[in-house]
């Protein structure tokens, strides 16, 4: 069943189309092109091309490309192999095209048609020849340890952003070296490596972030944005003494070492600094905040729970991107955010369950090992949903469940038939419920299961047809439940991992590991099975990124080869009837793209539900630099 009137309020605030040219200066407000008197603040985004892919199958060439958030809502388009079109008629229902029988290494261009005029061509597509697109990289030097250990460096978590401005998105990767450690493990590592990388495998810069940073899943959450709107994108993470930056320079003491006999850091300066995303320069460093202070009061005195860090990006003002850097989430939660304009940063607040304005409140020990970025309220500002609790775009707690930590979380409009974003949370308290769902605004709970030890999976999406909204199931809970949490179906999926829009329709499909696979009642089927590729992060099993990046709105898979020397991108060969603005303009998938890489990987979820029913989508009111 379709839920039209679910949407008018946010159609309203979301549906003008902007240009850069009509909105010069950041926060200007855009008036709602739907008859309303409502307005919206347009946000700034990224200037893209077309991402215009190519993905051969034996039939043909599947062609996508990205509809803008700055394209008319009329826009249609002709598709041209090598100068001539293949289009009978201009494409106005999808921004895909299958061209049979073509060879893979058929030459794409797509031309926009606005206002009945042909536009010029975009780039050349990107060939998938093989039914992938690999990306070269190359790995550190490996090293050993003081105490003896050798080790190798694998590819891991990465990130995307236009670093030099020309449009395409390029990958911000990070590496880690095979005795890459958990908090709750002792013993030395090697340093953490940071490349940026273009798509022709053209390395920009590599950042060593030397031994006083610790390697591991929760040690460094690196954020990619353009931050001060300038149209490349930076890059921000946590340093020490010893960071060497993309141009050989040195942040601090080159030869200070703080690491103790158990390989922990715990004493010497913490830093924050923001790169240059083209060439990888430290262009700015603080204090990180919090500083650690005594090691002891996060929670243990050996150095575990102090060095749990997260990040993300949110647009605080309604308009342009902050940096959000925290610290603490089993005891005391500290969220600091950041401005950086004008080469230098400013800190716009600090969130401190410690300070008397939050103690005793409820907010100390509620966060996840990731966080998610929504504006959970509808003011046009973003909030920061920290796991158990939020905290409102201006650095005040919004609402507690109290139902304390856990390891997954999905917050989105699960729910199409009720107004407003849910969040849905399993828990590693015993003694709590294993699961809920609330109201992501209030913090109510709309419904939860019964407490079942450490449920340490969970998803939500809507993955089956047979049910409207979205579907949640998790570990340690019964069955597949529906959005008011009944279950509605006994078979849990056989991943309790990613999602991915990956077929033709809009329900998503299910990714875990190393391939992608769609829900069935009676079994799931497989869609596609990476070739030669390995996922990260161990048990977790995730990709380095999930994502739309390239094409149509349908997502992107990138997994490291076996050997760790290409990205191998796998875009799906589908064709689709169905139109999406690209979501990377909507910018609470956008946000979470960026914060995909904190600790433990969690999906993106937009700001407005994509699945089995849905009304036509959202246009995103928006700016470019």
């Amino acid at each position: 069943m379709q839920h039209p009137h679910r949407h008018r309020r946010r159609r309203a605030l979301l549906s003008a189309v902007t240009s850069a040219a009509a909105l010069v200066a950041a926060g200007l407000t855009a008036l709602a092109t739907t008859g309303t008197a409502q307005a919206a603040t347009a946000r700034q985004v990224e200037k893209l091309d077309r991402g215009l892919v190519s993905v051969h199958t034996d039939s043909g060439n599947l062609v996508s490309w990205r509809w803008l958030g700055t394209d008319p809502n009329d826009v249609s388009f002709n598709v041209y192999r090598a100068g001539t079109k293949v289009n009978s008629t201009p494409i106005t229902g999808s921004t895909n095209f299958f061209h049979s029988g073509a060879p893979a290494q058929a030459d794409y261009t797509v031309r926009a048609i606005v206002g009945g005029v042909e536009q010029a061509d975009s780039e050349h597509a990107i060939q998938f020849r093989t039914g992938y697109k690999d990306v070269p990289i190359t790995p550190p030097a490996g090293g050993t340890t003081p105490d003896g250990v050798a080790y190798t460096y694998e590819a891991n978590d990465a990130s995307v952003g236009d670093l030099d401005g020309d449009g395409q998105l390029d990958f911000v990767l990070k590496w880690q070296p095979t005795n890459a450690k958990d908090n709750s493990q002792s013993g030395y590592t090697g340093n953490t490596v940071i490349d940026g990388i273009k798509l022709d495998g053209t390395r920009l810069w590599r950042i060593d972030l030397g031994r006083n940073i610790r390697s591991g899943a929760h040690y460094t959450q690196f954020q990619v944005y353009d931050y001060d709107g300038d149209g490349k994108a930076e890059v921000a993470m946590k340093t020490a003494d010893g960071t060497v930056d993309g141009t050989g320079t040195v942040i601090g003491s080159s030869s200070a070492d703080y690491r103790n006999s158990s390989g922990y850091v715990l004493s010497g300066p913490e830093y924050l600094t923001m790169f240059n995303g083209q060439t990888g320069k430290a262009m700015g460093t603080v204090d990180y905040v919090p500083a650690r202070g005594t090691v002891s009061s996060w929670g243990d005195s050996y150095g575990n729970r102090v060095d749990r860090f997260l990040a993300g990006t949110a647009y605080l003002d309604g308009s342009r991107p902050s940096l959000v850097m925290a610290r603490g989430y089993y005891t005391r939660t500290v969220i600091a955010a950041w401005d950086w304009r004008g080469g230098a940063f400013t800190r716009r607040w600090t969130f401190d369950t410690n300070s008397s304005t939050n103690s005793g409140k409820g907010y100390d020990g509620q966060g996840n090992h990731q966080l998610s970025v929504a504006d959970v309220d509808g003011d046009g500002k973003d909030e920061i949903v920290y796991g158990s609790m939020a905290v409102d775009d201006n650095g005040n707690g919004l609402w507690t469940t109290k139902n304390g930590h856990g390891d997954a979380m999905h917050v989105g409009d699960l729910d199409p038939s009720r107004a407003g974003l849910e969040e849905f949370k399993v828990d590693e308290d015993g003694s709590k419920p294993s699961s809920w769902m609330a109201d992501a605004r209030t913090g109510q709970i709309l419904w939860s299961t019964p407490a079942n030890g450490d449920n340490g999976r969970g998803v939500a999406g809507d993955i089956w047809a047979g049910s409207a909204g979205a579907e949640s199931w998790s570990s340690h809970a019964d069955g597949v439940r529906n959005p008011q949490g009944t279950v509605v179906a006994s078979r849990k999926p056989s991943s309790i991992n990613f999602l991915s829009w990956w077929d033709a329709d809009p329900v998503r499909e299910l990714l875990d590991d190393t391939h992608i696979d769609k829900y069935g009642t009676s079994a799931d089927t497989r869609l596609l099975t990476g070739s030669g590729v390995h996922s990260n992060n161990s048990t977790k099993a995730t990709p380095s990124l999930s994502g739309d990046i390239l094409g149509d709105w349908r997502e992107e898979v990138v997994w490291p080869t076996a050997d760790n020397t290409a990205l191998r991108i796998y875009s799906t060969p589908y064709e689709t009837t169905t139109r999406i603005t690209t979501l990377l303009h909507d910018t609470q998938y956008r946000t979470a793209l960026a914060w995909q890489n904190t600790a433990y990987n969690q999906p993106p979820h937009p700001s407005f539900f994509i699945g089995d029913g849905m009304p036509t989508a959202p246009r995103p009111t928006i700016y470019t630099p």
